[in-house]
């Protein structure tokens, strides 16, 4: 595609008006001279982010909750990320020599799981491959699969547990698990008791909505999870949801002596490689990197 036609890049999802997205990345178009605009885009169904997807003048989708899997059958092709990880977040575009083009997915959102964890922490405690530490993510959706491959292959973890009200979204994420290289171990806790033999987590990460739990399921999740809290074993809690930026979980873990990250910073550590996707690798490297 012309690089100095206008294009647009949208975030696509449900609930995604508040995102701060656009303001970041209409920057990353602008210091790169590109005329592109990003747009948070509310897409209620599947068929309306795939006719997103379809249009000539898109040059890339952040794609977020619900569609992080359910793009994939719609891609013309994918990386070997989002077939291990079973979730799409990146959708960009090659340009084959009769002008058409084929509709790519990638796995970035490891990336800001990683880098988020690793911000934080007392070096001395964190999980090595000679002294893992177990895991805990709370939710089993596409963010989930992301968080999975990045503790699994990167930050020591060969346990993980899940904390999710629907089992049947727990026992996909353990399929789609079995497709890494070294699969973990994954325990779904559903009680309190379950999660008073197990060992402390060093690391935390939260990929649901910020919502007050109400149904019977939920508050025996918020309850499991306040246990690991109040434990004197404390590590680093990263909650990728960013409305608000200090979510409850947040508040919660940095009073119990947690150190935490906003869920915005996962932004920060994809955001070039998801411009090297849509813009290519030689106008990236005109980035300004600190600004």
């Amino acid at each position: 595609m012309s690089q100095q036609r206008e294009m647009t890049l949208h975030l696509v999802g449900i609930g995604v008006s508040h995102s701060i997205a656009p303001n970041m990345h209409n920057y990353m178009a602008k210091s790169l001279g590109l005329p592109w605009t990003f747009y948070a885009t509310e897409c209620p169904t599947t068929e309306e982010l795939v006719s997103l997807a379809g249009d000539s003048s898109t040059a890339g989708l952040v794609v977020t909750m619900p569609y992080k899997g359910l793009i994939i059958s719609h891609l013309d092709e994918r990386d070997e990320l989002v077939s291990i990880i079973g979730a799409c977040n990146n959708v960009y575009y090659k340009v084959l020599e009769d002008g058409t083009r084929k509709l790519c997915g990638a796995n970035t959102d490891w990336r800001g799981v990683k880098g988020c964890l690793l911000e934080k922490g007392d070096e001395k405690t964190r999980p090595t491959q000679v002294s893992p530490a177990p895991a805990l993510i709370i939710g089993a959706g596409g963010a989930s699969r992301a968080a999975v491959y990045a503790l699994n292959e990167h930050l020591h973890s060969s346990t993980i547990y899940v904390l999710n009200r629907d089992a049947q979204e727990v026992d996909s994420l353990i399929r789609d698990s079995k497709k890494l290289p070294n699969p973990p171990k994954i325990i779904h806790l559903r009680k309190l008791a379950q999660a008073e033999g197990l060992s402390s987590p060093y690391y935390i990460v939260g990929t649901v909505p910020d919502i007050e739990p109400e149904t019977e399921s939920e508050i025996e999740v918020a309850s499991i999870m306040k246990h690991f809290l109040s434990r004197p074993e404390k590590g680093v809690l990263l909650d990728m949801c960013f409305k608000p930026r200090r979510t409850r979980m947040i508040k919660l873990a940095e009073q119990l002596g947690w150190s935490c990250v906003e869920g915005i910073h996962v932004i920060g550590y994809q955001i070039e490689e998801q411009w090297r996707l849509w813009a290519g690798e030689e106008l990236v490297q005109k980035l300004d990197r600190d600004e």
